[in-house]
């Protein structure tokens, strides 16, 4: 079961024992162990193991409690993990599945995974079906066999893989995504967030924005493209289909989208770009056409990155918590089981980062 995810209480030692009151002494050169903690802060070791694994039951005085926390940090004490996962049959790792390190996006969504597992005692191992020849079912494989206790899946799935997944009863979460049959996924509310860009450009006074989606069969083009219909609507603007353009989330993906906008009869004034990744590619369209952002052509992008200040011009976005839903699909694994239902939508927060590269179309006012 994953709903526990932090270790038992006393798994580095037995039941605790009255605290000892005799002089600290100091450990050996060498790696510190816990009898090394006990000794210097002058309690029986039980005490220490106890006082490491938070257990509910220790009752001890809160001076003796700060001495404990403070003589192991004081040492360095670490827990040794590999005895702990032979006490345990644990890995006490998990396993996060992403499409591409290239992609900054899943920067963010690692980075708060792995401070999130560090949190609650465990690690974090990251690996891309990028660029290798084994692809997903040879992780899939690999995770599924003792490697680690659980599976956070931002892949760009078919299905298939979390059939796979449940024939080695390996709990799982999708990471942003949604598939049908599916109940297990920490999503973002990516539908609000492009809502939010359209409207931003509306209130600028854009009537033709078009829109770079995703792939067709990402979900998180789909819900992207269902926000941007959902704003073009509301804003009484007629969604020609026309101005929609398919491309992958990469620079190479954008700029043939954005070229493909460039060329018709009737450029729009403004985009609304699925990824940042893509938006460098868009820019870069921009630029290559003799044209300029945002005199000609505003941009603006989903997700906000560090890099995004430092493009020319520096892009506007909408900044969504990357970080926390890395964070979110961790805390959802520690405190479901294996087969309990897992539907969140991480909401907050979302908000538009105004740069440069959006305006007011050409010829209106500011």
């Amino acid at each position: 079961m994953m709903a526990a995810m932090t270790p038992k209480p006393g798994q580095d030692g037995g039941n605790a024992g009255p605290e000892k009151a005799g002089p600290p002494g100091r450990p050996a050169p060498g790696k510190v162990t816990l009898n090394d903690v006990a000794l210097l802060a002058g309690v029986d070791r039980s005490v220490v193991s106890r006082v490491i694994n938070d257990d509910p039951r220790l009752n001890i005085r809160p001076d003796t409690r700060r001495r404990v926390l403070e003589t192991i940090e004081k040492l360095g004490y670490r827990r040794n993990a590999a005895a702990r996962s032979l006490r345990t049959a644990r890995s006490y790792m998990l396993g996060l599945f992403i499409p591409d390190f290239a992609n900054p996006v899943y920067a963010e969504i690692i980075k708060g995974a792995e401070t999130e597992a560090g949190r609650v005692g465990y690690g974090l191992m990251t690996a891309s079906s990028e660029g290798i020849r084994q692809g997903v079912d040879h992780y899939i494989d690999l995770f599924g066999h003792g490697r680690v206790d659980g599976l956070l899946f931002a892949g760009e799935e078919s299905g298939r893989e979390l059939e796979q997944l449940r024939a080695l009863r390996l709990p799982w979460v999708l990471v942003n995504r949604r598939i049908e049959g599916s109940d297990r996924y920490v999503v973002l509310d990516d539908e609000h967030g492009s809502r939010l860009a359209v409207e931003h450009l509306v209130a600028l006074g854009h009537r033709r924005i078009a829109h770079v989606a995703g792939p067709e069969t990402a979900d998180t083009a789909r819900r992207r493209r269902a926000g941007y219909s959902a704003a073009m609507s509301s804003a009484g603007l007629a969604a020609d289909p026309r101005l929609v353009v398919h491309a992958d989330y990469t620079p190479a993906g954008g700029r043939a989208a954005m070229d493909e906008l460039l060329a018709a009869e009737h450029r729009p004034t403004a985009v609304f770009v699925a990824n940042v990744a893509s938006a460098v590619g868009v820019l870069h369209a921009v630029h290559a056409a003799g044209l300029s952002a945002p005199a000609d052509l505003s941009v603006i992008a989903m997700h906000d990155m560090p890099l995004a200040d430092h493009l020319v011009p520096a892009l506007t976005t909408v900044r969504m918590p990357l970080g926390e839903l890395g964070a979110r699909a961790v805390r959802m694994m520690a405190s479901r089981g294996p087969s309990e239902p897992i539907t969140e939508v991480v909401a907050e927060p979302v908000e538009v980062v105004v740069r440069a590269s959006t305006g007011p179309p050409r010829g209106t006012a500011a």
